[in-house]
């Protein structure tokens, strides 16, 4: 695990409360582990993360990224997808691959929407000329996916869902 990885779990952990864990997993009904931390102790985290270690290149916080989905626990997952939110303007149409993967394993509003919305919307809309072409592709072949978690980002990431369904 990189340095920033364990330190973003670490944080995690220790901001966790057992009785919001447990609240937090009845409340989504979802078979992910829960550390029980706040949506805002998730957040600062990412920007104490981004602190001990600027000036993270794309492929360290497509790598962190990564390194955060790949365990079953919410809290990690989440910081994931703020960690890409907070980043967005260095990703490009190459990382919808990854994003996909995210998306296929998310099984949740609470992780699935937020990267639809925060992170492929202004990603694509950023895009131009081949690249765009290419990512929109990628966004009609999510529509068409049998996964309904790629449906769903499809649609909210080209405005065809509103979020509040």
């Amino acid at each position: 695990m990189s340095e920033a990885g364990i330190f973003v779990d670490a944080t995690l952990q220790a901001e966790g409360d057992p009785y919001r864990a447990a609240a937090e997993k009845e409340r989504l009904g979802s078979d992910l582990r829960f550390y029980g931390a706040s949506v805002g102790a998730v957040r600062g985290t990412i920007r104490d993360a981004g602190r001990r270690h600027p000036g993270l290149t794309h492929d360290e916080i497509t790598a962190l990224s990564s390194e955060l989905w790949a365990m079953p626990v919410f809290e990690r997952r989440l910081a994931a997808v703020v960690l890409l939110q907070s980043h967005v303007r260095v990703l490009g149409n190459s990382d919808l691959t990854r994003i996909e993967g995210f998306l296929r394993t998310a099984g949740l509003r609470e992780l699935a929407d937020p990267l639809a919305v925060d992170v492929v919307l202004p990603l694509t809309k950023r895009l131009d000329g081949p690249g765009r072409a290419r990512a929109e592709a990628v966004l009609d072949r999510w529509a068409g996916d049998g996964d309904p978690w790629l449906r769903r980002a499809a649609l909210l990431a080209t405005g065809r869902l509103e979020q509040d369904l």
